[in-house]
């Protein structure tokens, strides 16, 4: 009767061993797979990052070409009202010079007692 015991604790321990390498296999996998998944993630982190970048600086790009063309529409238009102005001086000087010119004669030539 002994050797059926000990063969059956022989099996009992074999048993024990192949469930705890199937343990130690499931074990691995699930590390594995947990890799894998946090590699996953942080392949697509990244690229969401990347897009994300590449559009703040489309926008800022955008805004950057869109200001450039402002300031160049801004200096051309106050550029012609700067015309504008030096023109209307000059047509209201020449038309009162004159008038100026006799005033300022009338005022020198008077004498005061």
């Amino acid at each position: 009767m002994r050797m059926a015991s000990s063969s059956r604790g022989q099996g009992g321990i074999q048993q024990l061993l192949a469930a705890e390498q199937e343990a130690q296999q499931i074990v691995n996998a699930a590390k594995n797979e947990k890799l894998a998944r946090l590699k996953q993630a942080k392949d697509e982190a990244e690229k969401e990052i990347a897009e994300h970048r590449a559009q703040l600086e489309y926008q800022f790009q955008k805004k950057v070409s869109e200001s450039s063309g402002d300031s160049g529409a801004n200096v051309k238009r106050l550029e012609q009202e700067t015309e504008s102005k030096i023109h209307h001086l000059k047509s209201e000087s020449s038309r009162i010079s004159g008038d100026v010119v006799s005033m300022l004669l009338s005022y020198v030539t008077t004498v005061k007692n």
